[in-house]
């Protein structure tokens, strides 16, 4: 690598990128999505246009389920000088939603969910009653979606495109392969922070190209104060809340990385967040378990202040917030399970211990409070941790629930129960 590109400084590096792309192509395009880096992309993209007496335009999806702050500061960025077409997209896309094993995804601004939304429609958006492109269907993923947007953007214009992406390759190893791997993509006259987008396995006349991706985050926020320039303030009440400038997550919060920040959600904006409860299933149980291993991350632990006995109805009424059947089902089987063992044991209701001989739980051969909320926990259907079997009632009931609430139960359900793979399969069938 030449000296001369190592002396210089990542700020300078990125000006210099982007006066190569504006005066490379005529028609670039930026994604932002309110957060950091892609602020600073495109605020550092109108200095370099301004001076070059160049325009831009920009593609925003609004996830509806979002910071007020975020929302603010994306009305902020519209007002650069020298953006041309502001496309924000508020169109019904599936989002993955990993705080619920049961509805692993989740539409956007889904009509039919139109008087629970978190937010009203933007009234300068591209949405289902106006939207200008043919090929959008309704529930089509987001990474879908950017790549048919790509495609018609440069149909529009029918010359070669550059589209401009706010990612940093020191936040996760799969940003650094994509652009350190020159072998394995094609790139724009050599320039190694450049990709030509490719759909399936044909290339498209369209560029990503990546100014900031050799940035660290003390960059972004160094020249956030060097250059005076716009941000979102829910960082400062991120960090004001005890996250560190290297923790902070602002993307749609339910993903399987921003799930474990959906405690500071419900701190940062309880108005948005007390919306959010009735319209993303299972945000509740993620924010109250984004930390255990209701979600796979690490060990649970009950609050202190609680029994074990206090923490299952906890569980119970806290399911109950987003999904009332799911309760009654859970609910409907506890009792059984406590009456056979009064029938067979003798233990009434109030001899239940909190905790058994913990083999023995694992063995099922010993009841105990804490054996009830670990299999709620774990989101177990079936509750097999308490020794049920699967049933047809059981297949009935989750079939019924399928059809009640959208998403249920689906093909893209992650499971490791094999009867539950096995009646999704069927289903698919």
């Amino acid at each position: 690598m030449p000296k001369k590109y190592l002396e210089k400084n990542v700020l300078d590096a990125a000006l210099e990128r982007l006066e190569i792309v504006f005066n490379e192509f005529d028609n670039i395009y930026f994604c932002v999505s309110g957060g950091k880096d892609s602020s600073v992309m495109v605020q550092l993209a109108n200095i370099v246009a301004k001076k070059l007496g160049k325009k831009f335009d920009v593609l925003y999806i609004d996830f509806e389920a979002q910071y007020k702050k975020t929302i603010e500061h994306i009305y902020d960025l519209k007002t650069l000088s020298q953006i041309k077409d502001f496309y924000h997209i508020a169109l019904p896309m599936a989002l993955r939603n990993a705080v619920s094993i049961l509805q692993p995804k989740w539409i956007c601004w889904e009509e039919k969910s139109k008087d629970i939304w978190v937010r009203d429609m933007p009234e300068d958006s591209i949405n289902i009653h106006n939207c200008p492109f043919e090929w959008f269907r309704e529930g089509e993923e987001f990474e879908e979606f950017i790549l048919q947007f790509a495609d018609w953007y440069q149909k529009k214009y029918n010359t070669k495109v550059a589209c401009g992406i706010g990612i940093r390759t020191d936040e996760s190893i799969n940003r650094f392969r994509t652009i350190a791997f020159q072998e394995r993509k094609t790139t724009y006259k050599d320039y190694r922070w450049t990709t030509k987008v490719r759909i399936q396995e044909k290339h498209i006349n369209v560029y990503n190209f990546y100014p900031i991706y050799d940035w660290r985050v003390e960059d972004i926020w160094g020249a956030v104060s060097k250059l005076d320039l716009k941000y979102n303030e829910i960082y400062e009440l991120m960090y004001k809340n005890g996250l560190s400038i290297y923790e902070q997550r602002l993307c749609q919060p339910y993903g399987d990385d921003q799930r474990n920040g959906l405690d500071q959600f419900k701190a940062l904006e309880y108005d948005t967040w007390s919306k959010i409860l009735n319209r993303v299933n299972g945000v509740n149980f993620g924010n109250i378990y984004c930390k255990t291993t209701a979600l796979g991350n690490i060990r649970s632990t009950k609050p202190d202040f609680m029994t074990w006995q206090e923490y299952t109805v906890f569980l119970l009424e806290s399911i109950g917030i987003y999904n009332k059947d799911l309760m009654i089902h859970y609910y409907k089987k506890i009792r059984k399970f406590i009456a056979w063992h009064k029938d067979k044991f003798g233990i009434d209701i109030k001899d239940i211990p909190e905790t058994a001989e913990t083999k023995l739980e694992n063995q099922k051969k010993a009841i105990s409070w804490r054996r009830i909320a670990r299999a709620i926990e774990k989101n177990d259907f079936y509750l097999k941790r308490l020794s049920f079997g699967q049933t047809k009632t059981d297949d009935e009931k989750l079939q019924q629930l399928t059809h009640k609430w959208d998403n249920l139960l689906n093909k893209t359900t992650k499971t490791d129960d094999k009867t539950l793979i096995k009646l999704i399969e069927d289903m698919d069938e």
